[in-house]
């Protein structure tokens, strides 16, 4: 039975006639969600209403003129003749010229050598393989919001990997297997490191930016957010190691001793394989850090370290081609090319740790090992294809702008123009993710219409994107639209076998408003003090 199959069976498993209150939510969520369209349907539908909806405006004669501007703006349609000329001239312009479509491929080509070669996977096994016991949960929880760097890798190893830890240390594995979901779903917002994420989310962010005239200017690049996100981690890690350790483990049962195949032998002893998938869809998970995987990961960090050094020092060096004009540090040619900066590092670790411990043998593997992750990406490419267009025609034909400029008046008069309209804008995307699970594709359908409403407000497209990733984290590990859930539940019937999805769900939820108002204190204290939420990257605009 492949993981695909068991998925669908775990599914229907998890239905079945209406109980408590809980059950007939989720039940109505997962109903509501199942028919929406595939992505890259939903933006085709988008595509043509916003081609009708604009081409309507177009012959009401509706404009716009944005605030502080004495230029007003004629809405354009996409169904008459200029705006079909348009779109065939600017089909292919508008594929090619979306912001993330070349850093995010160029990232996954990077993070895909460091991934293959099991560079992630021995550093977060090194990471909380010897944590003292008390510890473990704060550990567990700090290293699953570091997650993202992985993509959706992370929810395959760190789960897994924490309930082994739990275990080890005489601690229950499930809470170590709910709480290491709960963190690496809130970690896809937060976290230390970067990853193809981060350029995903800053591309179309430019992007709906420049549906304002002048929001090309707006500071966009893939650190936007990295102080918000970093300070996040922390706070996240340690209200996420309390909930795992005071409120979740105390209420759940002694696990049951697995006897599947991945866990144990034809003669009842544990096996030692290494992680990696099961024929099930789960994931067999090891602590053990071999000593050459030991060796391959201090070779790595020490050219890593190496790397960094030269080019901060670079960096620093009064009069350096790496600073800004004026010898500034921020901005600077740093800040404008972190992602092939980020694209060289990961590739020299992942090289170096792949040749001390043999995975990368030939010159010839390390091109094979990016082509492998670039393929993995095929289902993006396509996405964007479509959600340029739609943005583009946002742009183009000023619906986006009349929708921004609307938008802004509509919460402006509701008084929610600071921090609270960033409040209502959080509260939004948690509901919609409920049933639209990928980050990109919700992000892609909200930015258009906020990013530039915000911008009209006084308040830069970082903090539009921070919000959005508060929002984004905070509730999707309780859809049942999300399939790593099913998965969730496939391995916690190792451990208790009359699992269902209920009580996957209903333990995860433990973890939703602690984290979410955790989130808002950690923005609320950046907003309130003003403070940058990445390099170069205000919270308001300097007008």
């Amino acid at each position: 039975m492949t993981g695909r199959d068991l998925l669908t069976k775990e599914r229907r498993t998890a239905d079945g006639p209406a109980g408590p209150l809980l059950d007939r939510v989720l039940g109505g969520i997962e109903r509501a969600g199942n028919k929406l369209p595939h992505p890259v349907l939903l933006f085709v539908f988008l595509l043509l209403l916003l081609g009708v909806v604009s081409t309507l405006l177009h012959w009401a004669g509706a404009t716009v003129t944005v605030p502080g501007t004495s230029d007003t703006l004629e809405v354009r349609g996409l169904f008459t003749g200029e705006g079909v000329r348009w779109l065939l001239e600017n089909f292919i312009p508008n594929f090619t010229g979306f912001p993330s479509l070349g850093t995010v491929l160029l990232m996954m080509a990077a993070v895909g050598v460091a991934e293959q070669t099991g560079l992630l996977e021995s550093t977060v096994r090194i990471s909380i393989g010897r944590a003292p016991r008390a510890l473990v949960p704060y550990l567990v929880a700090f290293v699953a919001a570091q997650g993202h760097m992985m993509s959706d890798v992370a929810i395959l190893i760190i789960p897994p990997l924490a309930a082994l830890v739990f275990k080890g240390c005489g601690r229950n594995p499930i809470a170590g297997l709910i709480g290491g979901f709960a963190c690496v779903c809130a970690g896809y917002a937060a976290g230390f490191t970067v990853g193809a994420l981060d350029a995903l989310y800053v591309g179309i962010t430019e992007k709906a930016a420049q549906v304002l005239p002048g929001g090309e200017d707006a500071p966009t690049h893939i650190l936007v957010n990295y102080f918000f996100t970093a300070s996040a981690s922390v706070v996240l890690a340690l209200i996420g190691g309390f909930l795992i350790s005071r409120v979740l483990e105390p209420r759940m049962p002694a696990p049951v001793e697995s006897t599947t195949p991945e866990s144990a032998d034809e003669d009842g002893t544990k096996s030692s394989q290494d992680t990696g998938p099961t024929a099930d869809g789960g994931y067999r998970a090891t602590l053990e850090v071999t000593a050459t995987e030991r060796r391959g990961l201090r070779w790595a960090g020490a050219v890593v370290l190496a790397y960094a050094a030269v080019v901060v020092g670079f960096w620093l060096l009064p009069g350096s081609p790496l600073r800004g004009e004026g010898g500034a540090l921020v901005p600077s040619p740093v800040l404008d090319g972190v992602v092939p900066l980020l694209f060289v590092a990961f590739l020299l670790a992942g090289v170096v740790y792949g040749r001390v411990v043999g995975a990368v043998r030939r010159a010839d593997d390390v091109p094979r090992m990016m082509a492998e992750s670039i393929t993995g990406m095929s289902a993006y490419i396509v996405l964007i294809l479509v959600i340029a267009q739609v943005i583009g025609v946002f742009t183009w034909s000023n619906v986006g702008t009349l929708l921004a400029v609307e938008g802004a008046s509509l919460l402006e008069s509701a008084g929610l123009t600071g921090f609270w309209g960033l409040v209502v804008f959080v509260l939004l995307v948690c509901v919609l993710n409920l049933f639209v699970t990928s980050g990109s594709a919700l992000w892609s359908l909200v930015a258009p219409v906020f990013v530039p409403a915000f911008l009209l407000l006084g308040m830069e497209p970082a903090v539009t994107q921070a919000a959005f990733r508060i929002g984004d984290s905070a509730t999707q590990m309780i859809t049942p639209l999300n399939p790593y859930v099913f998965l969730m539940l496939t391995i916690l019937r190792r451990y208790e076998p009359d699992a269902k999805l209920g009580t996957v769900l209903s333990r995860l939820a433990v973890f939703v408003v602690p984290f979410l108002v955790a989130w808002l204190a950690v923005l609320a204290l950046f907003y309130g003090l003003d403070l940058p939420l990445g390099p170069g990257a205000p919270i308001t605009t300097a007008g």
